[in-house]
């Protein structure tokens, strides 16, 4: 594929000093250089997770049919006279 490329300065310049150290065409170092970044995003990118589950559990019939039930049960549990508290 033939495009127009615009590269900033900085890049340009590290491009130019690879392609003299490696003594290979500028495309092919442009190239290179964008697979390389590809290949590091698409191996940093989040993977799907399997979504979590939670199991259900029979924990058997409830002690305390009502919230009312369960509160009397723990007024009488932990009344304060019974503690010997004022």
């Amino acid at each position: 594929m033939r495009t127009t490329l615009t590269i900033d300065e900085d890049n340009a310049v590290r491009l130019e000093r690879l392609r003299k150290r490696r003594n290979a065409r500028f495309k092919e170092i442009v190239n290179d250089m964008i697979r390389n970044g590809l290949d590091q995003a698409e191996a940093a990118a989040p993977k799907k997770r399997k979504p979590f589950r939670t199991r259900a559990v029979d924990l058997g019939p409830l002690q305390y049919p009502s919230v009312k039930d369960a509160l009397r049960a723990m007024d009488d549990k932990y009344d304060r006279k019974k503690l010997g508290l004022p």
